[in-house]
């Protein structure tokens, strides 16, 4: 047994003497209480010694940019600047860093605070280091971005993806909630599976470790670690009505943070398969009405014609008993499975067709992005706007099934950056609807916009990323 696990377990025993205090003498109680002394001594000693070793892997993320002021509605014609901050956590000595898609998503800039001397503050917060960071990578599927700063011989927090808990576990989460850098909560783990399709935030269901640690905002992107000072997740976000920690905490489990690392840092997005399932939760109805073999599960609902699993012979109507060897018992567990499938791998498929259990073997190819796509609408004559260092796409019927419905049904889509653009902030699928709030409507227009802008003179444009709307501030020289 760990030596942490052995003090719990004698605070255990020391909680269940105490019941018994009520009818010893006075004298008893007094040795008893000098008893538990050393056992809460040597458990604030194994508590520090984790917060040692993790805390300097740890940073604060501050993100700037613009957004309208107050509730201004889509067209937002007042600005202000506006500041978030957020947690990180250093995982290779070179700047590596990762956290939350959501911390740094629309950033203009993007800073990472050095924590100072470990247990130190004061004094020590001034000797804290700031580094400009740039965008690796980013995965909003399960919002995660990489960062890199130019810094090398880093503390780091190993990423290891074998790391998982068990429900009741003790971890600590620490971060910078409320801006309040380098805070250590601690806590248990309440669910190490939780499956939350209507709760999470998260653009694709998945399973989450779910802990009762305090949470707040400013922890998104921290690291959630175990007694050992294992990283076992990375926190993303609380379920709330006030904003406050109501010990509904989740994490981004470890297997999932490392593959998602690894292709981050060699491509800059995950590598998917596309096998051409669609599938869906069963439910008592579904299962009694289409006669299958559960109540509970997933349910293939459409097989796309001439795909992967068309071709290994996948059918409408059959449920997915397990993906690689993984039982399958809910959507979030195939959209874990699929996700943490490697490009290039056969897809190893058990179904349930009846009173039958079928292996099949899907040969799923890689799926393409939706900025590959992009790029290959894009006219390199006709789409380039030089100075915002931009391959731009007009909004047409063309683009449907390649972007995601827009709020705003007309703008120019960034279908690839140009070197010169690199510090504006656009993002290949981030659409253009205005500058300077007048509506862009074709590539050509904004580039005339543009070209009548004198250097030095404030632009502003009104960007749709991932559904939501926001300004971009900037000036061209």
């Amino acid at each position: 047994m760990h030596r942490f696990a052995k003090v719990v377990s004698s605070m255990r025993l020391a909680g269940a003497l105490s019941l018994l205090a009520i009818s010893v003498p006075a004298s008893a109680q007094s040795a008893k209480g000098a008893s538990s002394s050393p056992i809460l001594h040597e458990m604030n000693a194994a508590v520090t010694r984790v917060v040692e070793k993790v805390s300097p892997a740890v940073v604060q993320i501050r993100v700037t940019g613009y957004g309208p002021a107050g509730e201004g509605g889509a067209e937002g014609q007042l600005l202000t600047r506006q500041r978030t901050i957020g947690s990180g956590v250093i995982v290779d000595p070179t700047g590596y860093i990762l956290t939350n898609e959501h911390v740094i998503r629309g950033a203009q800039k993007i800073q990472v605070v050095l924590p100072g001397t470990p247990g130190q503050e004061g004094a020590a917060a001034g000797r804290q280091r700031v580094r400009d960071a740039r965008i690796v990578g980013t995965a909003p599927s399960i919002d995660l971005a990489l960062l890199r700063i130019d810094a090398t011989g880093l503390p780091t927090l190993p990423l290891d993806p074998s790391a998982k808990v068990k429900q009741g576990e003790m971890v600590l989460a620490i971060g910078s909630p409320q801006g309040l850098a380098s805070t250590v909560t601690m806590g248990v783990v309440s669910a190490s599976a939780r499956q939350i399709d209507a709760a999470t935030p998260l653009p694709t269901p998945m399973l989450l470790i779910q802990t009762d640690a305090p949470i707040n905002l400013g922890n998104s992107g921290g690291p959630l670690v175990n007694v050992d000072g294992v990283m076992v997740g990375i926190n993303t976000f609380i379920v709330s009505q006030s904003g406050g920690s109501h010990g509904l905490g989740f994490a981004i489990p470890a297997p999932m943070v490392r593959f998602a690392y690894d292709n981050l840092r060699k491509y800059g997005y995950v590598r998917r398969i596309e096998a051409g399932i669609t599938a869906q939760a069963v439910s008592t109805g579904m299962g009694a009405g289409l006669g299958l073999p559960r109540d509970w599960g997933v349910v293939v609902s459409d097989v796309a014609p001439g795909s992967a699993a068309a071709a290994a012979g996948v059918r409408p109507g059959d449920v997915i008993d397990a993906f690689d060897g993984h039982a399958i018992d809910s959507l979030p567990a195939l959209t874990g499975a699929l996700f943490l499938h490697r490009v290039g791998d056969p897809v190893e498929l058990a179904l349930l067709r009846g009173d039958q259990r079928i292996a099949l073997i899907v040969n799923a190819p890689e799926a393409k992005q939706p900025t590959d796509l992009l790029a290959d609408l894009a006219n390199p004559d006709q789409g380039l706007v030089p100075r915002l260092g931009i391959l731009g796409v007009d909004v047409s019927d063309k683009l449907r099934g390649i972007i995601p419905p827009l709020r705003i049904g007309y703008g120019v889509v960034v279908a690839a950056r140009t070197v010169e653009g690199g510090g504006i902030g656009l993002q290949p699928g981030d659409v253009i609807h205005a500058i300077n709030r007048d509506r862009v409507e074709s590539v050509e227009g904004l580039r005339q916009a543009i070209l009548a802008t004198k250097p030095g003179e404030p632009i502003v444009l009104q960007v749709e990323r991932q559904g939501r709307l926001s300004y971009l501030a900037f000036e061209l020289e």
